[in-house]
């Protein structure tokens, strides 16, 4: 799996206006007069279509982000020299600065910028280059490596272009998915590139990577390509739909397997970015558990190794309050299977102290369904 970075598209009202087209009544004869003229201009109205106007819109807000980051470098000795001087040489640890490039897009006339963490979240300097040939320096007002987001902002002279979200929140599984972004980090300043497809699939989940979280992708046949990174996935309103971040690929390059981030949970991210600059996923349940293994399971009855065990519960403790019995085995949360720490993470990623989580588990071989209420941490 190779991250690839996502532009986001602005979308203004023109993008939703209706170009009706002229046409001639009857056949008309080549030679007659005015037909070459008319043709023409059915032929150039075709040609407007509801892509085009998105990307006409959207172009002005999606930028490449030019990116400078500190990186640890370990030097292997060489084992010519070792055998030279006889013993061995340690490894020469240091620090090089490595620029790389991916692409972003503006969602507020003021400058905020929307882009991958793994773009931009180490960044130790940002400059963000527009359409137009216009660079401005940018700072990291937050990022989340869970979810692969990060947020920069730029101080502009005037307002800027910026893009919409689409309203409801929800992509449509073969509807037109457009990619804009900055293929291979080619352009340092120029109209992004597009590439066009449809909503393959939504609510894709993938096991954990790197400490980074992704649930609920949006997969897509329009080309994304290693550059692209933090650039918007846009419908045919020019709204935006997600953030495209990974492909699948064993050769680097687009095979048609392209994920975005959902845009609902960009515009959450961004959101608690905006005012803390962190987001806080930090909760208590007052809930002690291990995964149920093979012998455990034995013991507690249950066809077999599933679920999450209940070791201890904390006194007056969320947990408590929602009925919670020592030995209770989780077995899922929201209708989702568990089996691990890790899944439970996956699980919660959305959650918040004060949200409630619905738990399924068994009791004495009996189904049950829980709401537990996160509780502040301590």
């Amino acid at each position: 799996m190779r991250l690839a970075p996502l532009v986001f598209a602005f979308a203004l009202v023109g993008c939703q206006q209706q170009v009706h087209s002229q046409q001639a009544d009857g056949p008309v004869a080549v030679d007659a007069p005015g037909a070459l003229e008319r043709a023409e201009i059915q032929v150039g109205t075709s040609r407007r279509t509801a892509i085009t106007r998105a990307v006409e819109v959207a172009s002005p807000a999606v930028v490449s982000v030019n990116v400078i980051e500190v990186q640890r470098v370990v030097r292997r000795a060489n084992p010519i020299e070792e055998l030279f001087y006889g013993r061995r040489i340690p490894d020469r640890v240091y620090q090089q600065e490595v620029q790389s490039l991916g692409s972003g897009f503006v969602i507020s006339e003021d400058g905020y910028i929307v882009t991958n963490d793994h773009v931009a979240g180490q960044a130790t300097k940002i400059t963000i280059a527009f359409p137009n040939g216009t660079q401005m320096p940018a700072t990291l007002v937050g990022s989340d490596p869970e979810t692969d987001i990060a947020l920069l902002k730029v101080d502009p002279p005037g307002p800027l272009p910026y893009l919409a979200f689409e309203e409801n929140g929800d992509a449509v599984v073969g509807e037109w998915a457009i990619a804009l972004g900055n293929p291979f980090g080619l352009f340092e300043a120029a109209e992004p590139t597009v590439t066009v497809g449809v909503v393959s699939a939504i609510g894709r989940d993938f096991p954990a990577q790197q400490g980074r979280i992704f649930r609920d992708m949006i997969q897509t046949d329009a080309a994304i390509n290693s550059g692209n990174s933090g650039g918007p996935l846009l419908n045919a309103l020019g709204r935006v739909i997600g953030m495209n971040t990974i492909i699948y690929t064993q050769s680097g390059g687009s095979v048609g397997l392209g994920f975005s981030v959902p845009s609902w949970r960009v515009r959450q991210v961004v959101e608690e970015l905006r005012e803390d600059g962190v987001v806080d996923r930090s909760f208590y349940t007052g809930l002690s558990i291990r995964p149920v293994s093979a012998r455990l399971a034995q013991q507690l009855g249950l066809s077999d190794a599933r679920g999450l065990v209940v070791t201890s519960i904390d006194s007056n403790s969320p947990a408590e309050r929602a009925g919670f019995l020592p030995r209770d085995v989780i077995a899922t949360i929201e209708g989702e299977p568990v089996r691990s720490n890790e899944d439970v993470r996956d699980r919660l990623v959305d959650k918040r102290a004060g949200d409630s989580v619905r738990l399924g588990v068994v009791r004495g071989g009996e189904a049950l369904d829980l709401t537990l209420t996160l509780g502040d941490a301590r």
